[in-house]
């Protein structure tokens, strides 16, 4: 008794196309994570300021920004320089206007006498307002 051709049928064929669409979510979201966070990882300078309860921020309305880490390396604002081009570039900010104000940031292990002479570089280029930057909270205790 013949009941017919038993024919397999071939399943769907396997969708050969990938679907792209959650791949770009993810993509733009790690885009975005990176773009918040590159700006906050390019001002590292780590730096153990004093502590002072008076401290307050100025209102200065023109400044540069120096520091020296513990290893005695010198800063124009967050990019590390020698001395002979950060000299330069302090009389270019005092031949630029002469009321500047240098904002200091020393780590609290800098020795005075590396502190003094940045100090002298800075007003031997014309820069007479020189404003210290320590940490808010309670004063340290002396060492």
């Amino acid at each position: 008794m013949a009941f017919g051709r038993l024919e397999r049928s071939t399943g769907p064929q396997p969708m050969s196309d990938i679907n792209m669409t959650p791949l770009i979510d993810v993509m733009l979201v790690l885009l975005v994570i990176f773009m918040i966070t590159a700006p906050l990882m390019t001002s590292s300078l780590k730096l153990d300021l004093p502590k002072t309860d008076a401290a307050q921020p100025s209102d200065a309305p023109q400044f540069i920004s120096v520091a020296i880490d513990p290893a005695g390396k010198l800063y124009f604002g967050d990019e590390a320089v020698d001395a002979a081009v950060f000299a330069a570039r302090v009389a270019d900010a005092a031949q630029r206007n002469p009321q500047t104000e240098v904002q200091l940031r020393a780590d609290q292990s800098v020795p005075y006498g590396r502190v003094a002479e940045l100090i002298g570089v800075v007003q031997k280029a014309g820069l007479n307002r020189i404003g210290f930057i320590a940490a808010s909270g309670t004063a340290a205790a002396p060492r």
